[in-house]
């Protein structure tokens, strides 16, 4: 596509992290630098939502420090949602309202940050602008905590995460050091429901075999209760205690999630189970059939949006993602998302970005290698460790105030006027 000129607009979509912030800022800043080709820069309130109601606004006014201090703060400044569109052949108007709101204030560019369900939007928002010759450009932003997304090396977001999780199961391992005569086990759940990237994170930690955690259950092995009770036995034998990290979605060589032994929460917008019992249940079977008291530890949303333990690395290739995204827009492109692609410079890890393809992203994920799981499937290889290590290195400098806590950005939303006549409701 040839070089278009008008207004962009990027929203955000689904689970905040503690970087996809930073992502907006690249986005932003380097949109808004280059008054050539952008007239304008726009925010959509709550993701799609946001530009199917109409709620838009105009970036361009809101004090620059507070968008450069997005870079190192945690959440969806911009607002975000969990509104999945329908397929374009079955629910086209959607679609066409899109549009409408695009062709209304004169937008050219659309970037998305989110995962498989916004890249999928995105794709198909630009095949129907082609297909009614609407110019314009759209583009997206890797962003998902599970690190589950097809073809990028890695996701913004999971390099944070999985510091979060490394860090918590290192320092409630020695809460149950100390205290194994009387609290013997300790669970801890992550998310991830049907990928083992958070869980795996939690190998970090153990630098010794005394360290926790000495047990990962991922969602990519089935799980078994004969094999699981064999394998906290053998723990409490070598260690006298034991420390278990299990993701969400672990489930049964039938497929039945474990969590709905402890527990499940019916259905989220987009379909999927809520997920929340796999701690409660493997509690339940280490107390019914190990016989020992056992602990269980939840850290909810708190795990995907600290600030406070974010990775310095995941906040880099965070905001480098959203201006690579500018600049590729810039150039004309379109339909293609972002990736993040990792390079061996001597030994030492290096990332850098490519373009790929809106659709096989959308239709693809990629769950835990083979190689990156043990033998026995209750643990994380080396080879996994050598993966995810560079991913959490450095801690993001927070805005620090006199009173001892983080100073985090707050945007104005200064809203545009609404020019269509159509009022949606969602």
């Amino acid at each position: 596509m040839s070089k278009i000129k008008g207004k962009a607009i990027v929203a955000q979509s689904g689970g905040p992290t503690a970087v996809i912030n930073a992502s907006a800022a690249g986005v932003i800043e380097t949109a808004l630098a280059n008054e050539d080709n952008f007239k304008g820069v726009f925010g959509a309130h709550n993701g799609i939502l946001g530009v199917l109601t109409e709620e838009l606004f105009d970036l361009g006014k809101e004090n620059p420090a507070e968008i450069t201090r997005l870079r190192c703060s945690p959440s969806a400044a911009l607002g975000s949602c969990r509104y999945k569109l329908k397929d374009l052949d079955t629910n086209r108007a959607d679609y066409e309202r899109i549009l409408e709101v695009f062709k209304a204030h004169d937008i050219r560019c659309f970037f998305y940050i989110g995962g498989n369900d916004s890249m999928d939007t995105a794709d198909k928002v630009s095949k129907l602008a082609a297909e009614t010759g609407y110019e314009m450009i759209a583009i997206g932003i890797p962003k998902t905590i599970d690190n589950d997304l097809a073809c990028t090396d890695h996701c913004p977001g999971y390099g944070s995460v999985a510091k979060f999780t490394a860090i918590s199961a290192m320092e409630a391992g020695r809460d149950t050091e100390s205290l194994y005569t009387a609290d013997t086990c300790t669970v801890m759940e992550v998310m991830g429901r049907n990928a083992g990237w958070i869980a795996a994170s939690a190998g970090l930690a153990r630098r010794s075999d005394e360290d926790a955690p000495h047990l990962i259950y991922l969602p990519e092995r089935p799980f078994s209760i004969e094999q699981f009770v064999a394998d906290v036995r053998r723990c409490l034998d070598e260690y006298k205690r034991c420390f278990i990290v299990a993701g969400e979605g672990i489930r049964d060589a039938e497929g039945n999630y474990l969590a709905d032994a402890g527990g499940s929460f019916g259905k989220d917008s987009f379909g999927h189970t809520q997920l929340g019992g796999a701690a409660e249940a493997l509690r339940a079977i280490v107390e019914n059939e190990v016989g020992v008291k056992c602990r269980t530890n939840k850290a909810g949303t708190s795990q995907r949006n600290a600030m406070h333990f974010a990775s310095a690395t995941d906040a880099a290739e965070a905001y480098l993602v959203g201006a690579a995204a500018v600049k590729a827009a810039a150039e004309g492109i379109t339909g293609k998302m972002v990736s993040l692609v990792r390079e061996n410079d001597g030994g030492k890890y290096a990332c850098t970005t490519a373009l790929v393809n809106l659709a096989d992203v959308a239709n693809g994920e990629k769950p835990l290698p083979v190689e990156f799981i043990n033998e026995a499937g209750n643990g994380v290889t080396d080879a996994f460790c050598e993966y995810a290590r560079p991913l959490i290195a450095g801690n993001v400098e927070l805005d620090m105030a006199p009173d001892g806590l983080p100073v985090y950005a707050r945007l104005s939303k200064y809203m545009v006027e609404k020019k269509t006549r159509q009022r949606y409701d969602v």
